[in-house]
This record gives C-alpha cells, sequence and structure tokens, in this order.
C-alpha cells in the first residue's frame, strides 16, 4: 500500500470519494425545505399571473392553489371528461376553453386555459349542459377555482369509445379545440367554484399540508455516502488482492526451484553434455 503506484490510487480514491461527499451534502441540503408554504397558503385567492406561465409546468407548492382569473369561454369547446369522482360517487366534468383576458395573462398572445365548469352523474345532464354551453358561451367572466396539474393523456382502453377522454389532460383537449393557431396554453387546469349550466359544483378540497422534509432526498445523500465509503474499500481490496497475487507467485517460484518431489535442483551452470 505504501508502494507509489497504490499511493496513487489511493488519491485517487480521494478525489472520487470527496466529489460524492460534496454530492451527498448537496442532496442533503435540498433534503430539508427551509422556506416552507405557510399553512393555508393555498386557500389564499391569487391572481393566475403569479402562481403560473403558458406552457410551463406548475411547482409543486402551487398545485391547488386557489386562484382568480378573467377571460371568456370559446364556442364550441365544451368537452366531457369522463371517470370523475365526486364525493366517492364516479361521474362527468362538463371542460370548456376559457380565453384569458389579456390584462391577467399578461402577454399579448392569445392564452387559453383550461377549465372544469362544473360535475354531474350523469352522461345525458353532461352532454345537454355542454351542448348549451356551445350554443351560448359566458363572456367577460370572473372565475375562482384551484389550479391543478395536468393529469396526462391517456389511450383509450381496448373495445371503448376512442373519442371519450377519461383524464383531465389540457394537452389533449387543445387538440381537439378550435382556433388554437399562435395560442399560448397554460399546463395546469382549473377546477371552478362557480359551477355553469345548472352543473355540481366540483368538490376539489385543499391539498394536504406537506412536510418540509424530503426523506427521498436524504436516502440519496446515505447512497452517497455510502459509495464514499465504497471508494477506499475498493482500493483496499485492490491492494489487497495484489499483494495475495504476489505472494502466489512467491510461493510457485519457490516450488519450481525446489523441484519435485523437493529435490534440490542446481540452478548455477548448464549440465554438461552428453556423451
Amino acid at each position: 500500500m505504501l508502494r507509489p503506484w497504490w499511493l496513487g490510487m489511493l488519491a485517487f480514491a480521494l478525489l472520487v470519494a470527496a466529489v460524492f461527499a460534496w454530492l451527498g451534502q448537496w442532496q442533503l441540503s435540498r433534503a430539508v425545505d427551509t422556506s416552507p408554504p405557510a399553512p393555508g397558503q393555498t386557500e389564499q385567492v391569487r391572481p393566475l399571473a403569479d402562481v403560473a406561465s403558458p406552457g410551463e409546468y406548475l411547482p409543486e407548492p402551487l398545485v391547488g392553489q386557489r386562484i382568480e382569473v378573467r377571460g371568456s369561454f370559446v364556442p364550441g369547446d365544451f368537452d366531457i371528461v369522463s371517470s370523475r369522482f365526486d364525493q366517492g360517487v364516479e361521474g362527468y366534468w362538463v371542460t370548456g376553453q376559457l380565453r384569458v383576458d389579456p390584462a391577467d395573462a399578461r402577454s399579448a398572445a392569445p392564452t387559453s386555459l383550461a377549465v372544469a365548469v362544473g360535475w354531474t352523474a350523469e352522461l345525458t345532464e353532461a352532454e345537454s349542459a355542454a351542448a348549451a354551453l356551445d350554443a351560448d358561451a359566458p363572456r367577460d367572466v370572473s372565475l375562482t377555482g384551484r389550479i391543478i396539474s395536468d393529469e396526462g393523456p391517456a389511450a383509450p382502453a381496448r373495445g371503448a369509445d376512442p373519442q371519450e377522454m377519461t383524464r383531465m389532460s389540457p394537452a389533449a383537449l387543445l387538440g381537439r379545440w378550435s382556433d388554437t393557431a399562435g395560442l399560448d396554453v397554460y399546463r395546469g387546469y382549473l377546477t371552478s367554484a362557480e359551477p355553469l349550466a345548472g352543473l355540481t359544483a366540483i368538490d376539489s378540497p385543499a391539498p394536504d399540508e406537506r412536510s418540509n422534509v424530503n426523506w427521498l432526498n436524504i436516502f440519496y445523500a446515505v447512497e452517497w455516502a455510502v459509495f464514499a465509503g465504497f471508494a477506499f474499500y475498493m482500493w483496499y481490496r485492490l491492494a489487497k488482492d495484489a499483494w495475495e497475487k504476489e505472494l502466489e507467485d512467491l510461493e510457485d517460484e519457490g516450488d519450481v526451484a525446489a523441484g519435485p518431489n523437493d529435490a534440490p535442483v542446481a540452478t548455477g551452470s548448464p549440465s554438461a553434455p552428453r556423451d
């Protein structure tokens, strides 16, 4: 272990361990949120522009945040999303494209937000409400509600109606909306507190208060510490293997020098030639 080669390998192991230790410290510093959201923060109604931006993912602390927004619904873009549960009862959401007021979007480009405007347990009632809203889309409305992250589109089950939507996904709705040229769209969607067309208000409770400790990050920090220790173990194991191999080679050389049956063999001058 004191040979130059293995001292160099020890220096390399120290460097690797230092990198792993730094990564562990970096992971640990992000395991504890030193400024967690204040209790009840999601219940304070905030302007949409202060919470989300078009095309960007919704930050985790703001999922479920209550917001307010103004705009006008686009006629013909009301749709139905199935498999929506309200206090344990399965039903349907009616959704629409809200063209956000430029002052609220703080953008000169046309900007839209997907809005779930109400719930019903009956498909026929959802279809009637969607048709009525398509024919007379509300304009210049002011809405409040919770902004939720995109659930992501899902392929329909085998044999199911390919047009049926079972997940609330603005990305999927964008493919069904009209007049989308040059349109900016929010990745999240709004569950409106004000139901439209006689629908039932969507039950959207406040999100659970999250812990300020991220245990997954702590687990990763412990992993980096283990990796740092493993770097020293690898140096020790490789050096020991090399040492044991040298001992085996010396033993093999001793056996060859002794000859078969431990009979001494002359290793000096070559044997005299035979007649």
